[in-house]
């Protein structure tokens, strides 16, 4: 099944974090409102590194997301793996498995993130695991 949708997105930073050797990650929470097959709010925290080198980093992510997926109300958990490398973008967006409550419940899939013209679209790709 797939849902695709829009949301808005709310960044409020955080304390960096010291990761040892004179080092610091920048932490940052992020509110979620996703309109469409998923009505949704989501809290986002990040972990994010840029390194010397112009358009390389990373960011990890965990993200909580409740409300309902195509009439169907619950909760899961999303973890994010993001990587720049010099410039190229690449985005693992997962379901974490069984993370998923309520009529959620046994949810999996991939969730696709594009930003068009300043505004963020979603496309979800999911099913339900029967056991």
């Amino acid at each position: 099944m797939q849902a695709k949708g829009e949301f808005d997105v709310a960044r409020i930073p955080q304390d960096e974090l010291d990761i040892g050797g004179g080092a610091t990650i920048g932490h940052s929470r992020f509110e979620k409102r996703f309109r469409g097959p998923l009505e949704a709010t989501s809290v986002v925290h990040m972990l994010a590194l840029m390194t010397p080198v112009p358009g390389s980093g990373a960011y990890v992510a965990i993200e909580r997301i409740e409300g309902s997926l195509d009439g169907r109300r619950g909760s899961f958990f999303a973890q994010h793996n993001g990587i720049m490398d010099r410039g190229r973008p690449s985005l693992d967006l997962t379901v974490i498995p069984d993370s998923g409550s309520g009529e959620l419940t046994g949810l999996h899939g991939r969730i696709a993130i594009d930003i068009v013209e300043g505004k963020h679209f979603y496309t979800f790709d999911y099913g339900f695991r029967d056991d």
